[in-house]
C-alpha cells in the first residue's frame, strides 16, 4: 500500500517520473555541490548565529594548530634542554636581581642591601631553579586559596605559629597541609572581622561595599601569608601582594603557592613599578616599615600609587604610638608622621586600636601652604621603573586626577580612554577580539584545564574545585583585554598584566580598569617572580 506521501507524488509526475525530471535534478544537486564548496568561509561564518557552533568550528583548527606548535616547541626544546642542567640547592629561593651578599659587597647598606639591584655584575647561571625537595603540585583552585602543602614552602610549623601576622594560629589538618580556616569554615584571626572593621570606618556598612565606595584594587604591603589578599579577592577585589625579598620563609611565595597575586618588592630607595595614581587603597599591617624616615619619603612614594580619594590602612602598634599626638588637645606637639600627612593634604578618617585610616585628597589644588618644602614633581612618571625616590608630590597635574568614586570599573569611558590617548574604536575592537579569543582558548584548553570532569567544548563550565588553573599571567597586556574577557566570562582566574617598558603606555589605562599590572624589561632583566602559575 503506497504512502500518501508517495500517492501525491504519483498524481504530479505519474507512477513512472519522466526521465528528464530525474536527469534535471541531477543535475541541480550536482551545481548546488559545486556552488557550496567554492564558498568563502566568511559565508559561513556571516550565516553562523550561535556561539556554540562558532566553538565547535573552531576547535579542530585550533587542536590541530596546538598540536603543530607542541612538535615544534618540543624539537626546540629537545635541542637546547642538554644546555641547561638544575642549580645548585642554594639558589632554591633565587629571585632575580635580589642577592643581599653581592649588594653588601657593592657598597649598600642601611637595608638598601635588600633593595633591588640589577646594575650589580654578577655571574649568570643558565641553569633551571629546582622547586623544594618535597614538593607537590597543589590543590585545585580554589581548594588551595585555603589548604597548601607544608612542603611546597620553606617554614616550619614553628615559624608560622610564631608569626606576627595575623593569620599566626594555623590549623594544621595533617603534617603536610596547612590550612588557613577553621573547623566551621571561617578565617582564622578574625580576617572577615578586619575587613568589615576598614569598611565601616571609611563610612560603609560592610566589607561587601567596597567596590561601590571606588575601591577596586589594593596594594597590600608586607602581606604576610596573604589572608587579606584572598579576602579582598573573594570580595571580587585585586588585591596584590608585595613583600621585601627574603632568602627562605618567603612571604610572596607563599602566596603565590595559595594561588594569590604577589610580587617581590619594596621602595626603601626606588620607585615602585607602577605609575602615579594605580591604587585605590594601600594597605600595611605590621609591615614594619618606620613610615615618617628618611624625610617622608616612604609616604610620598605612598601618596604617589595611590587614587585621589583613596585610602592608607596601617594597623600595628607603631601606628598606634604614632598616631597618639591626634587625640590630643590643639597646642600639642605634633609628630613629624603627622605632620607629613598634613602636608600630603591626607584626612584622618578613623582610629580603632592599632588601625588608622588616611583618606588622600581629592583636591589636585591642595593647599600650597600645607606643602611647604614639599615641591610638585615635573614630568611625566608613567614609565617610572625603578628610579629613585623623589622627594617631590607626583600625579596633580595628570589628566587621570579622577577621584576614585567617579572611577569606572572594567570598562572605561570614551571620555577616560580620550584620557590615555586610546581611539575608543580601537578599544572596541580590542575587546571583541580578545572576547572571541578566550572562547577559543578556553574551548582547547578544557580537556587539560578541568581535572575529574571530563568537559566538551561549548559546555558550561563546572564548579570548583575542578579548575586546575589559577591565574594567568598576560606578557605584552596592551589595554587588558584578556583580562576583560576572562572577568566578563566569570572564569575563576586573575591576571597578571605585563606591559614591557619599550611599548606603548598602557599600565594606567590597565590599573584605571581596576586590574593589576607591572612594567617589566623582558629584552634585559628577569621576571620578579620565580613561581606564578
Amino acid at each position: 500500500m503506497r504512502s500518501s506521501w508517495f500517492h501525491k507524488l504519483s498524481l504530479i509526475f505519474g507512477p513512472r517520473p519522466p526521465r528528464n525530471w530525474l536527469l534535471l535534478c541531477l543535475v541541480s544537486v550536482f551545481l548546488l555541490i559545486v556552488l557550496l564548496g567554492s564558498s568563502p568561509p566568511s559565508a559561513f561564518d556571516s550565516a553562523s548565529v550561535s556561539v556554540r557552533s562558532d566553538i565547535y568550528t573552531n576547535y579542530r583548527r585550533l587542536k590541530e594548530q596546538a598540536a603543530g606548535d607542541y612538535l615544534e616547541l618540543r624539537n626546540l626544546v629537545t635541542n637546547h634542554v642538554k644546555d641547561f642542567d638544575l642549580c645548585g640547592k642554594e639558589r632554591e629561593n633565587y629571585v632575580p636581581c635580589y642577592n643581599v651578599s653581592a649588594n653588601l659587597l657593592a657598597g649598600f647598606q642601611n637595608e638598601e642591601e635588600f633593595d633591588r639591584h640589577c646594575e650589580i655584575p654578577r655571574d649568570q647561571q643558565h641553569c633551571l631553579v629546582r622547586p623544594p625537595k618535597d614538593y607537590k603540585i597543589p590543590l585545585t583552585w580554589p581548594t588551595c586559596k585555603d589548604v597548601i602543602w607544608s612542603g611546597n614552602v620553606k617554614l616550619t610549623k614553628d615559624q608560622f605559629l610564631s608569626s606576627g601576622s595575623m593569620t599566626k594560629r594555623l590549623m594544621l589538618l595533617e603534617e603536610n597541609q596547612i590550612s588557613f580556616l577553621s573547623e566551621d569554615g571561617m578565617m582564622i584571626d578574625g580576617v572577615k572581622d578586619y575587613a568589615h572593621q576598614i569598611a565601616e570606618m571609611i563610612g560603609l556598612g560592610s566589607d561587601t561595599e567596597f567596590l561601590q565606595a571606588g575601591v577596586r584594587n589594593v596594594l597590600d604591603i608586607g602581606c604576610g601569608f596573604g589572608s587579606f589578599s584572598a579576602h579582598l579577592l573573594s570580595l571580587k577585589l585585586m588585591a596584590l601582594c608585595m613583600a621585601a625579598y627574603e632568602p627562605t620563609g618567603s612571604q610572596v611565595q607563599l602566596a603565590l603557592e595559595r594561588g594569590l597575586p604577589a610580587i617581590t618588592g619594596n621602595f626603601i630607595s626606588r620607585q615602585l613599578p607602577f605609575p602615579s595614581l594605580s591604587y585605590d587603597m594601600v594597605h600595611c599591617t605590621r609591615c614594619g616599615i618606620v613610615w615618617d624616615d628618611k624625610e617622608g619619603l616612604f609616604l610620598i612614594e605612598v601618596d604617589r600609587v595611590i587614587r585621589p580619594g583613596g585610602y592608607l590602612v596601617l594597623t600595628s602598634p607603631r601606628s598606634r604610638q604614632q598616631g597618639s599626638s591626634m587625640d590630643a588637645k590643639k597646642g600639642s606637639m605634633s609628630t613629624p608622621f603627622e605632620e607629613f600627612t598634613q602636608k600630603l593634604c591626607w584626612n584622618l578618617l578613623a582610629q580603632q586600636e592599632e588601625t588608622f585610616i588616611w583618606q588622600k585628597t581629592a583636591d589636585s589644588q591642595c593647599s600650597s601652604s600645607k606643602r611647604d618644602n614639599l615641591p610638585l614633581c615635573k614630568g611625566d612618571d608613567v614609565q617610572s621603573y625603578y628610579q629613585p625616590l623623589p622627594h617631590c608630590v607626583s600625579g596633580t597635574a595628570s589628566k587621570r586626577w579622577i577621584p576614585i568614586q567617579k572611577s569606572s570599573f572594567g570598562s572605561l569611558s570614551s571620555t577616560e580612554l580620550e584620557v590615555h590617548g586610546v581611539n575608543p574604536e580601537d578599544f572596541s575592537e580590542d575587546m571583541e577580539f580578545w572576547r572571541s579569543a578566550l572562547r577559543n582558548y578556553w574551548s582547547l584548553l578544557s580537556p587539560l584545564i578541568f581535572s575529574d570532569h571530563p568537559k566538551r567544548p561549548g559546555d558550561e563550565d563546572p564548579l570548583p574545585p575542578y579548575n586546575m588553573v589559577r591565574n594567568v599571567m598576560d606578557m605584552s597586556a596592551n589595554y587588558g583585554g584578556l583580562n576583560a574577557a576572562i572577568m566578563e566570562a566569570k572564569k575563576s582566574v586573575w591576571v597578571m598584566n605585563v606591559v614591557p617598558i619599550s611599548e606603548h603606555k598602557t599600565l594606567p589605562l590597565i590599573l584605571d580598569r581596576g586590574f593589576t599590572g607591572i612594567l617589566h624589561d623582558w629584552d634585559g632583566l628577569l621576571f620578579p617572580i620565580r613561581l606564578v602559575l
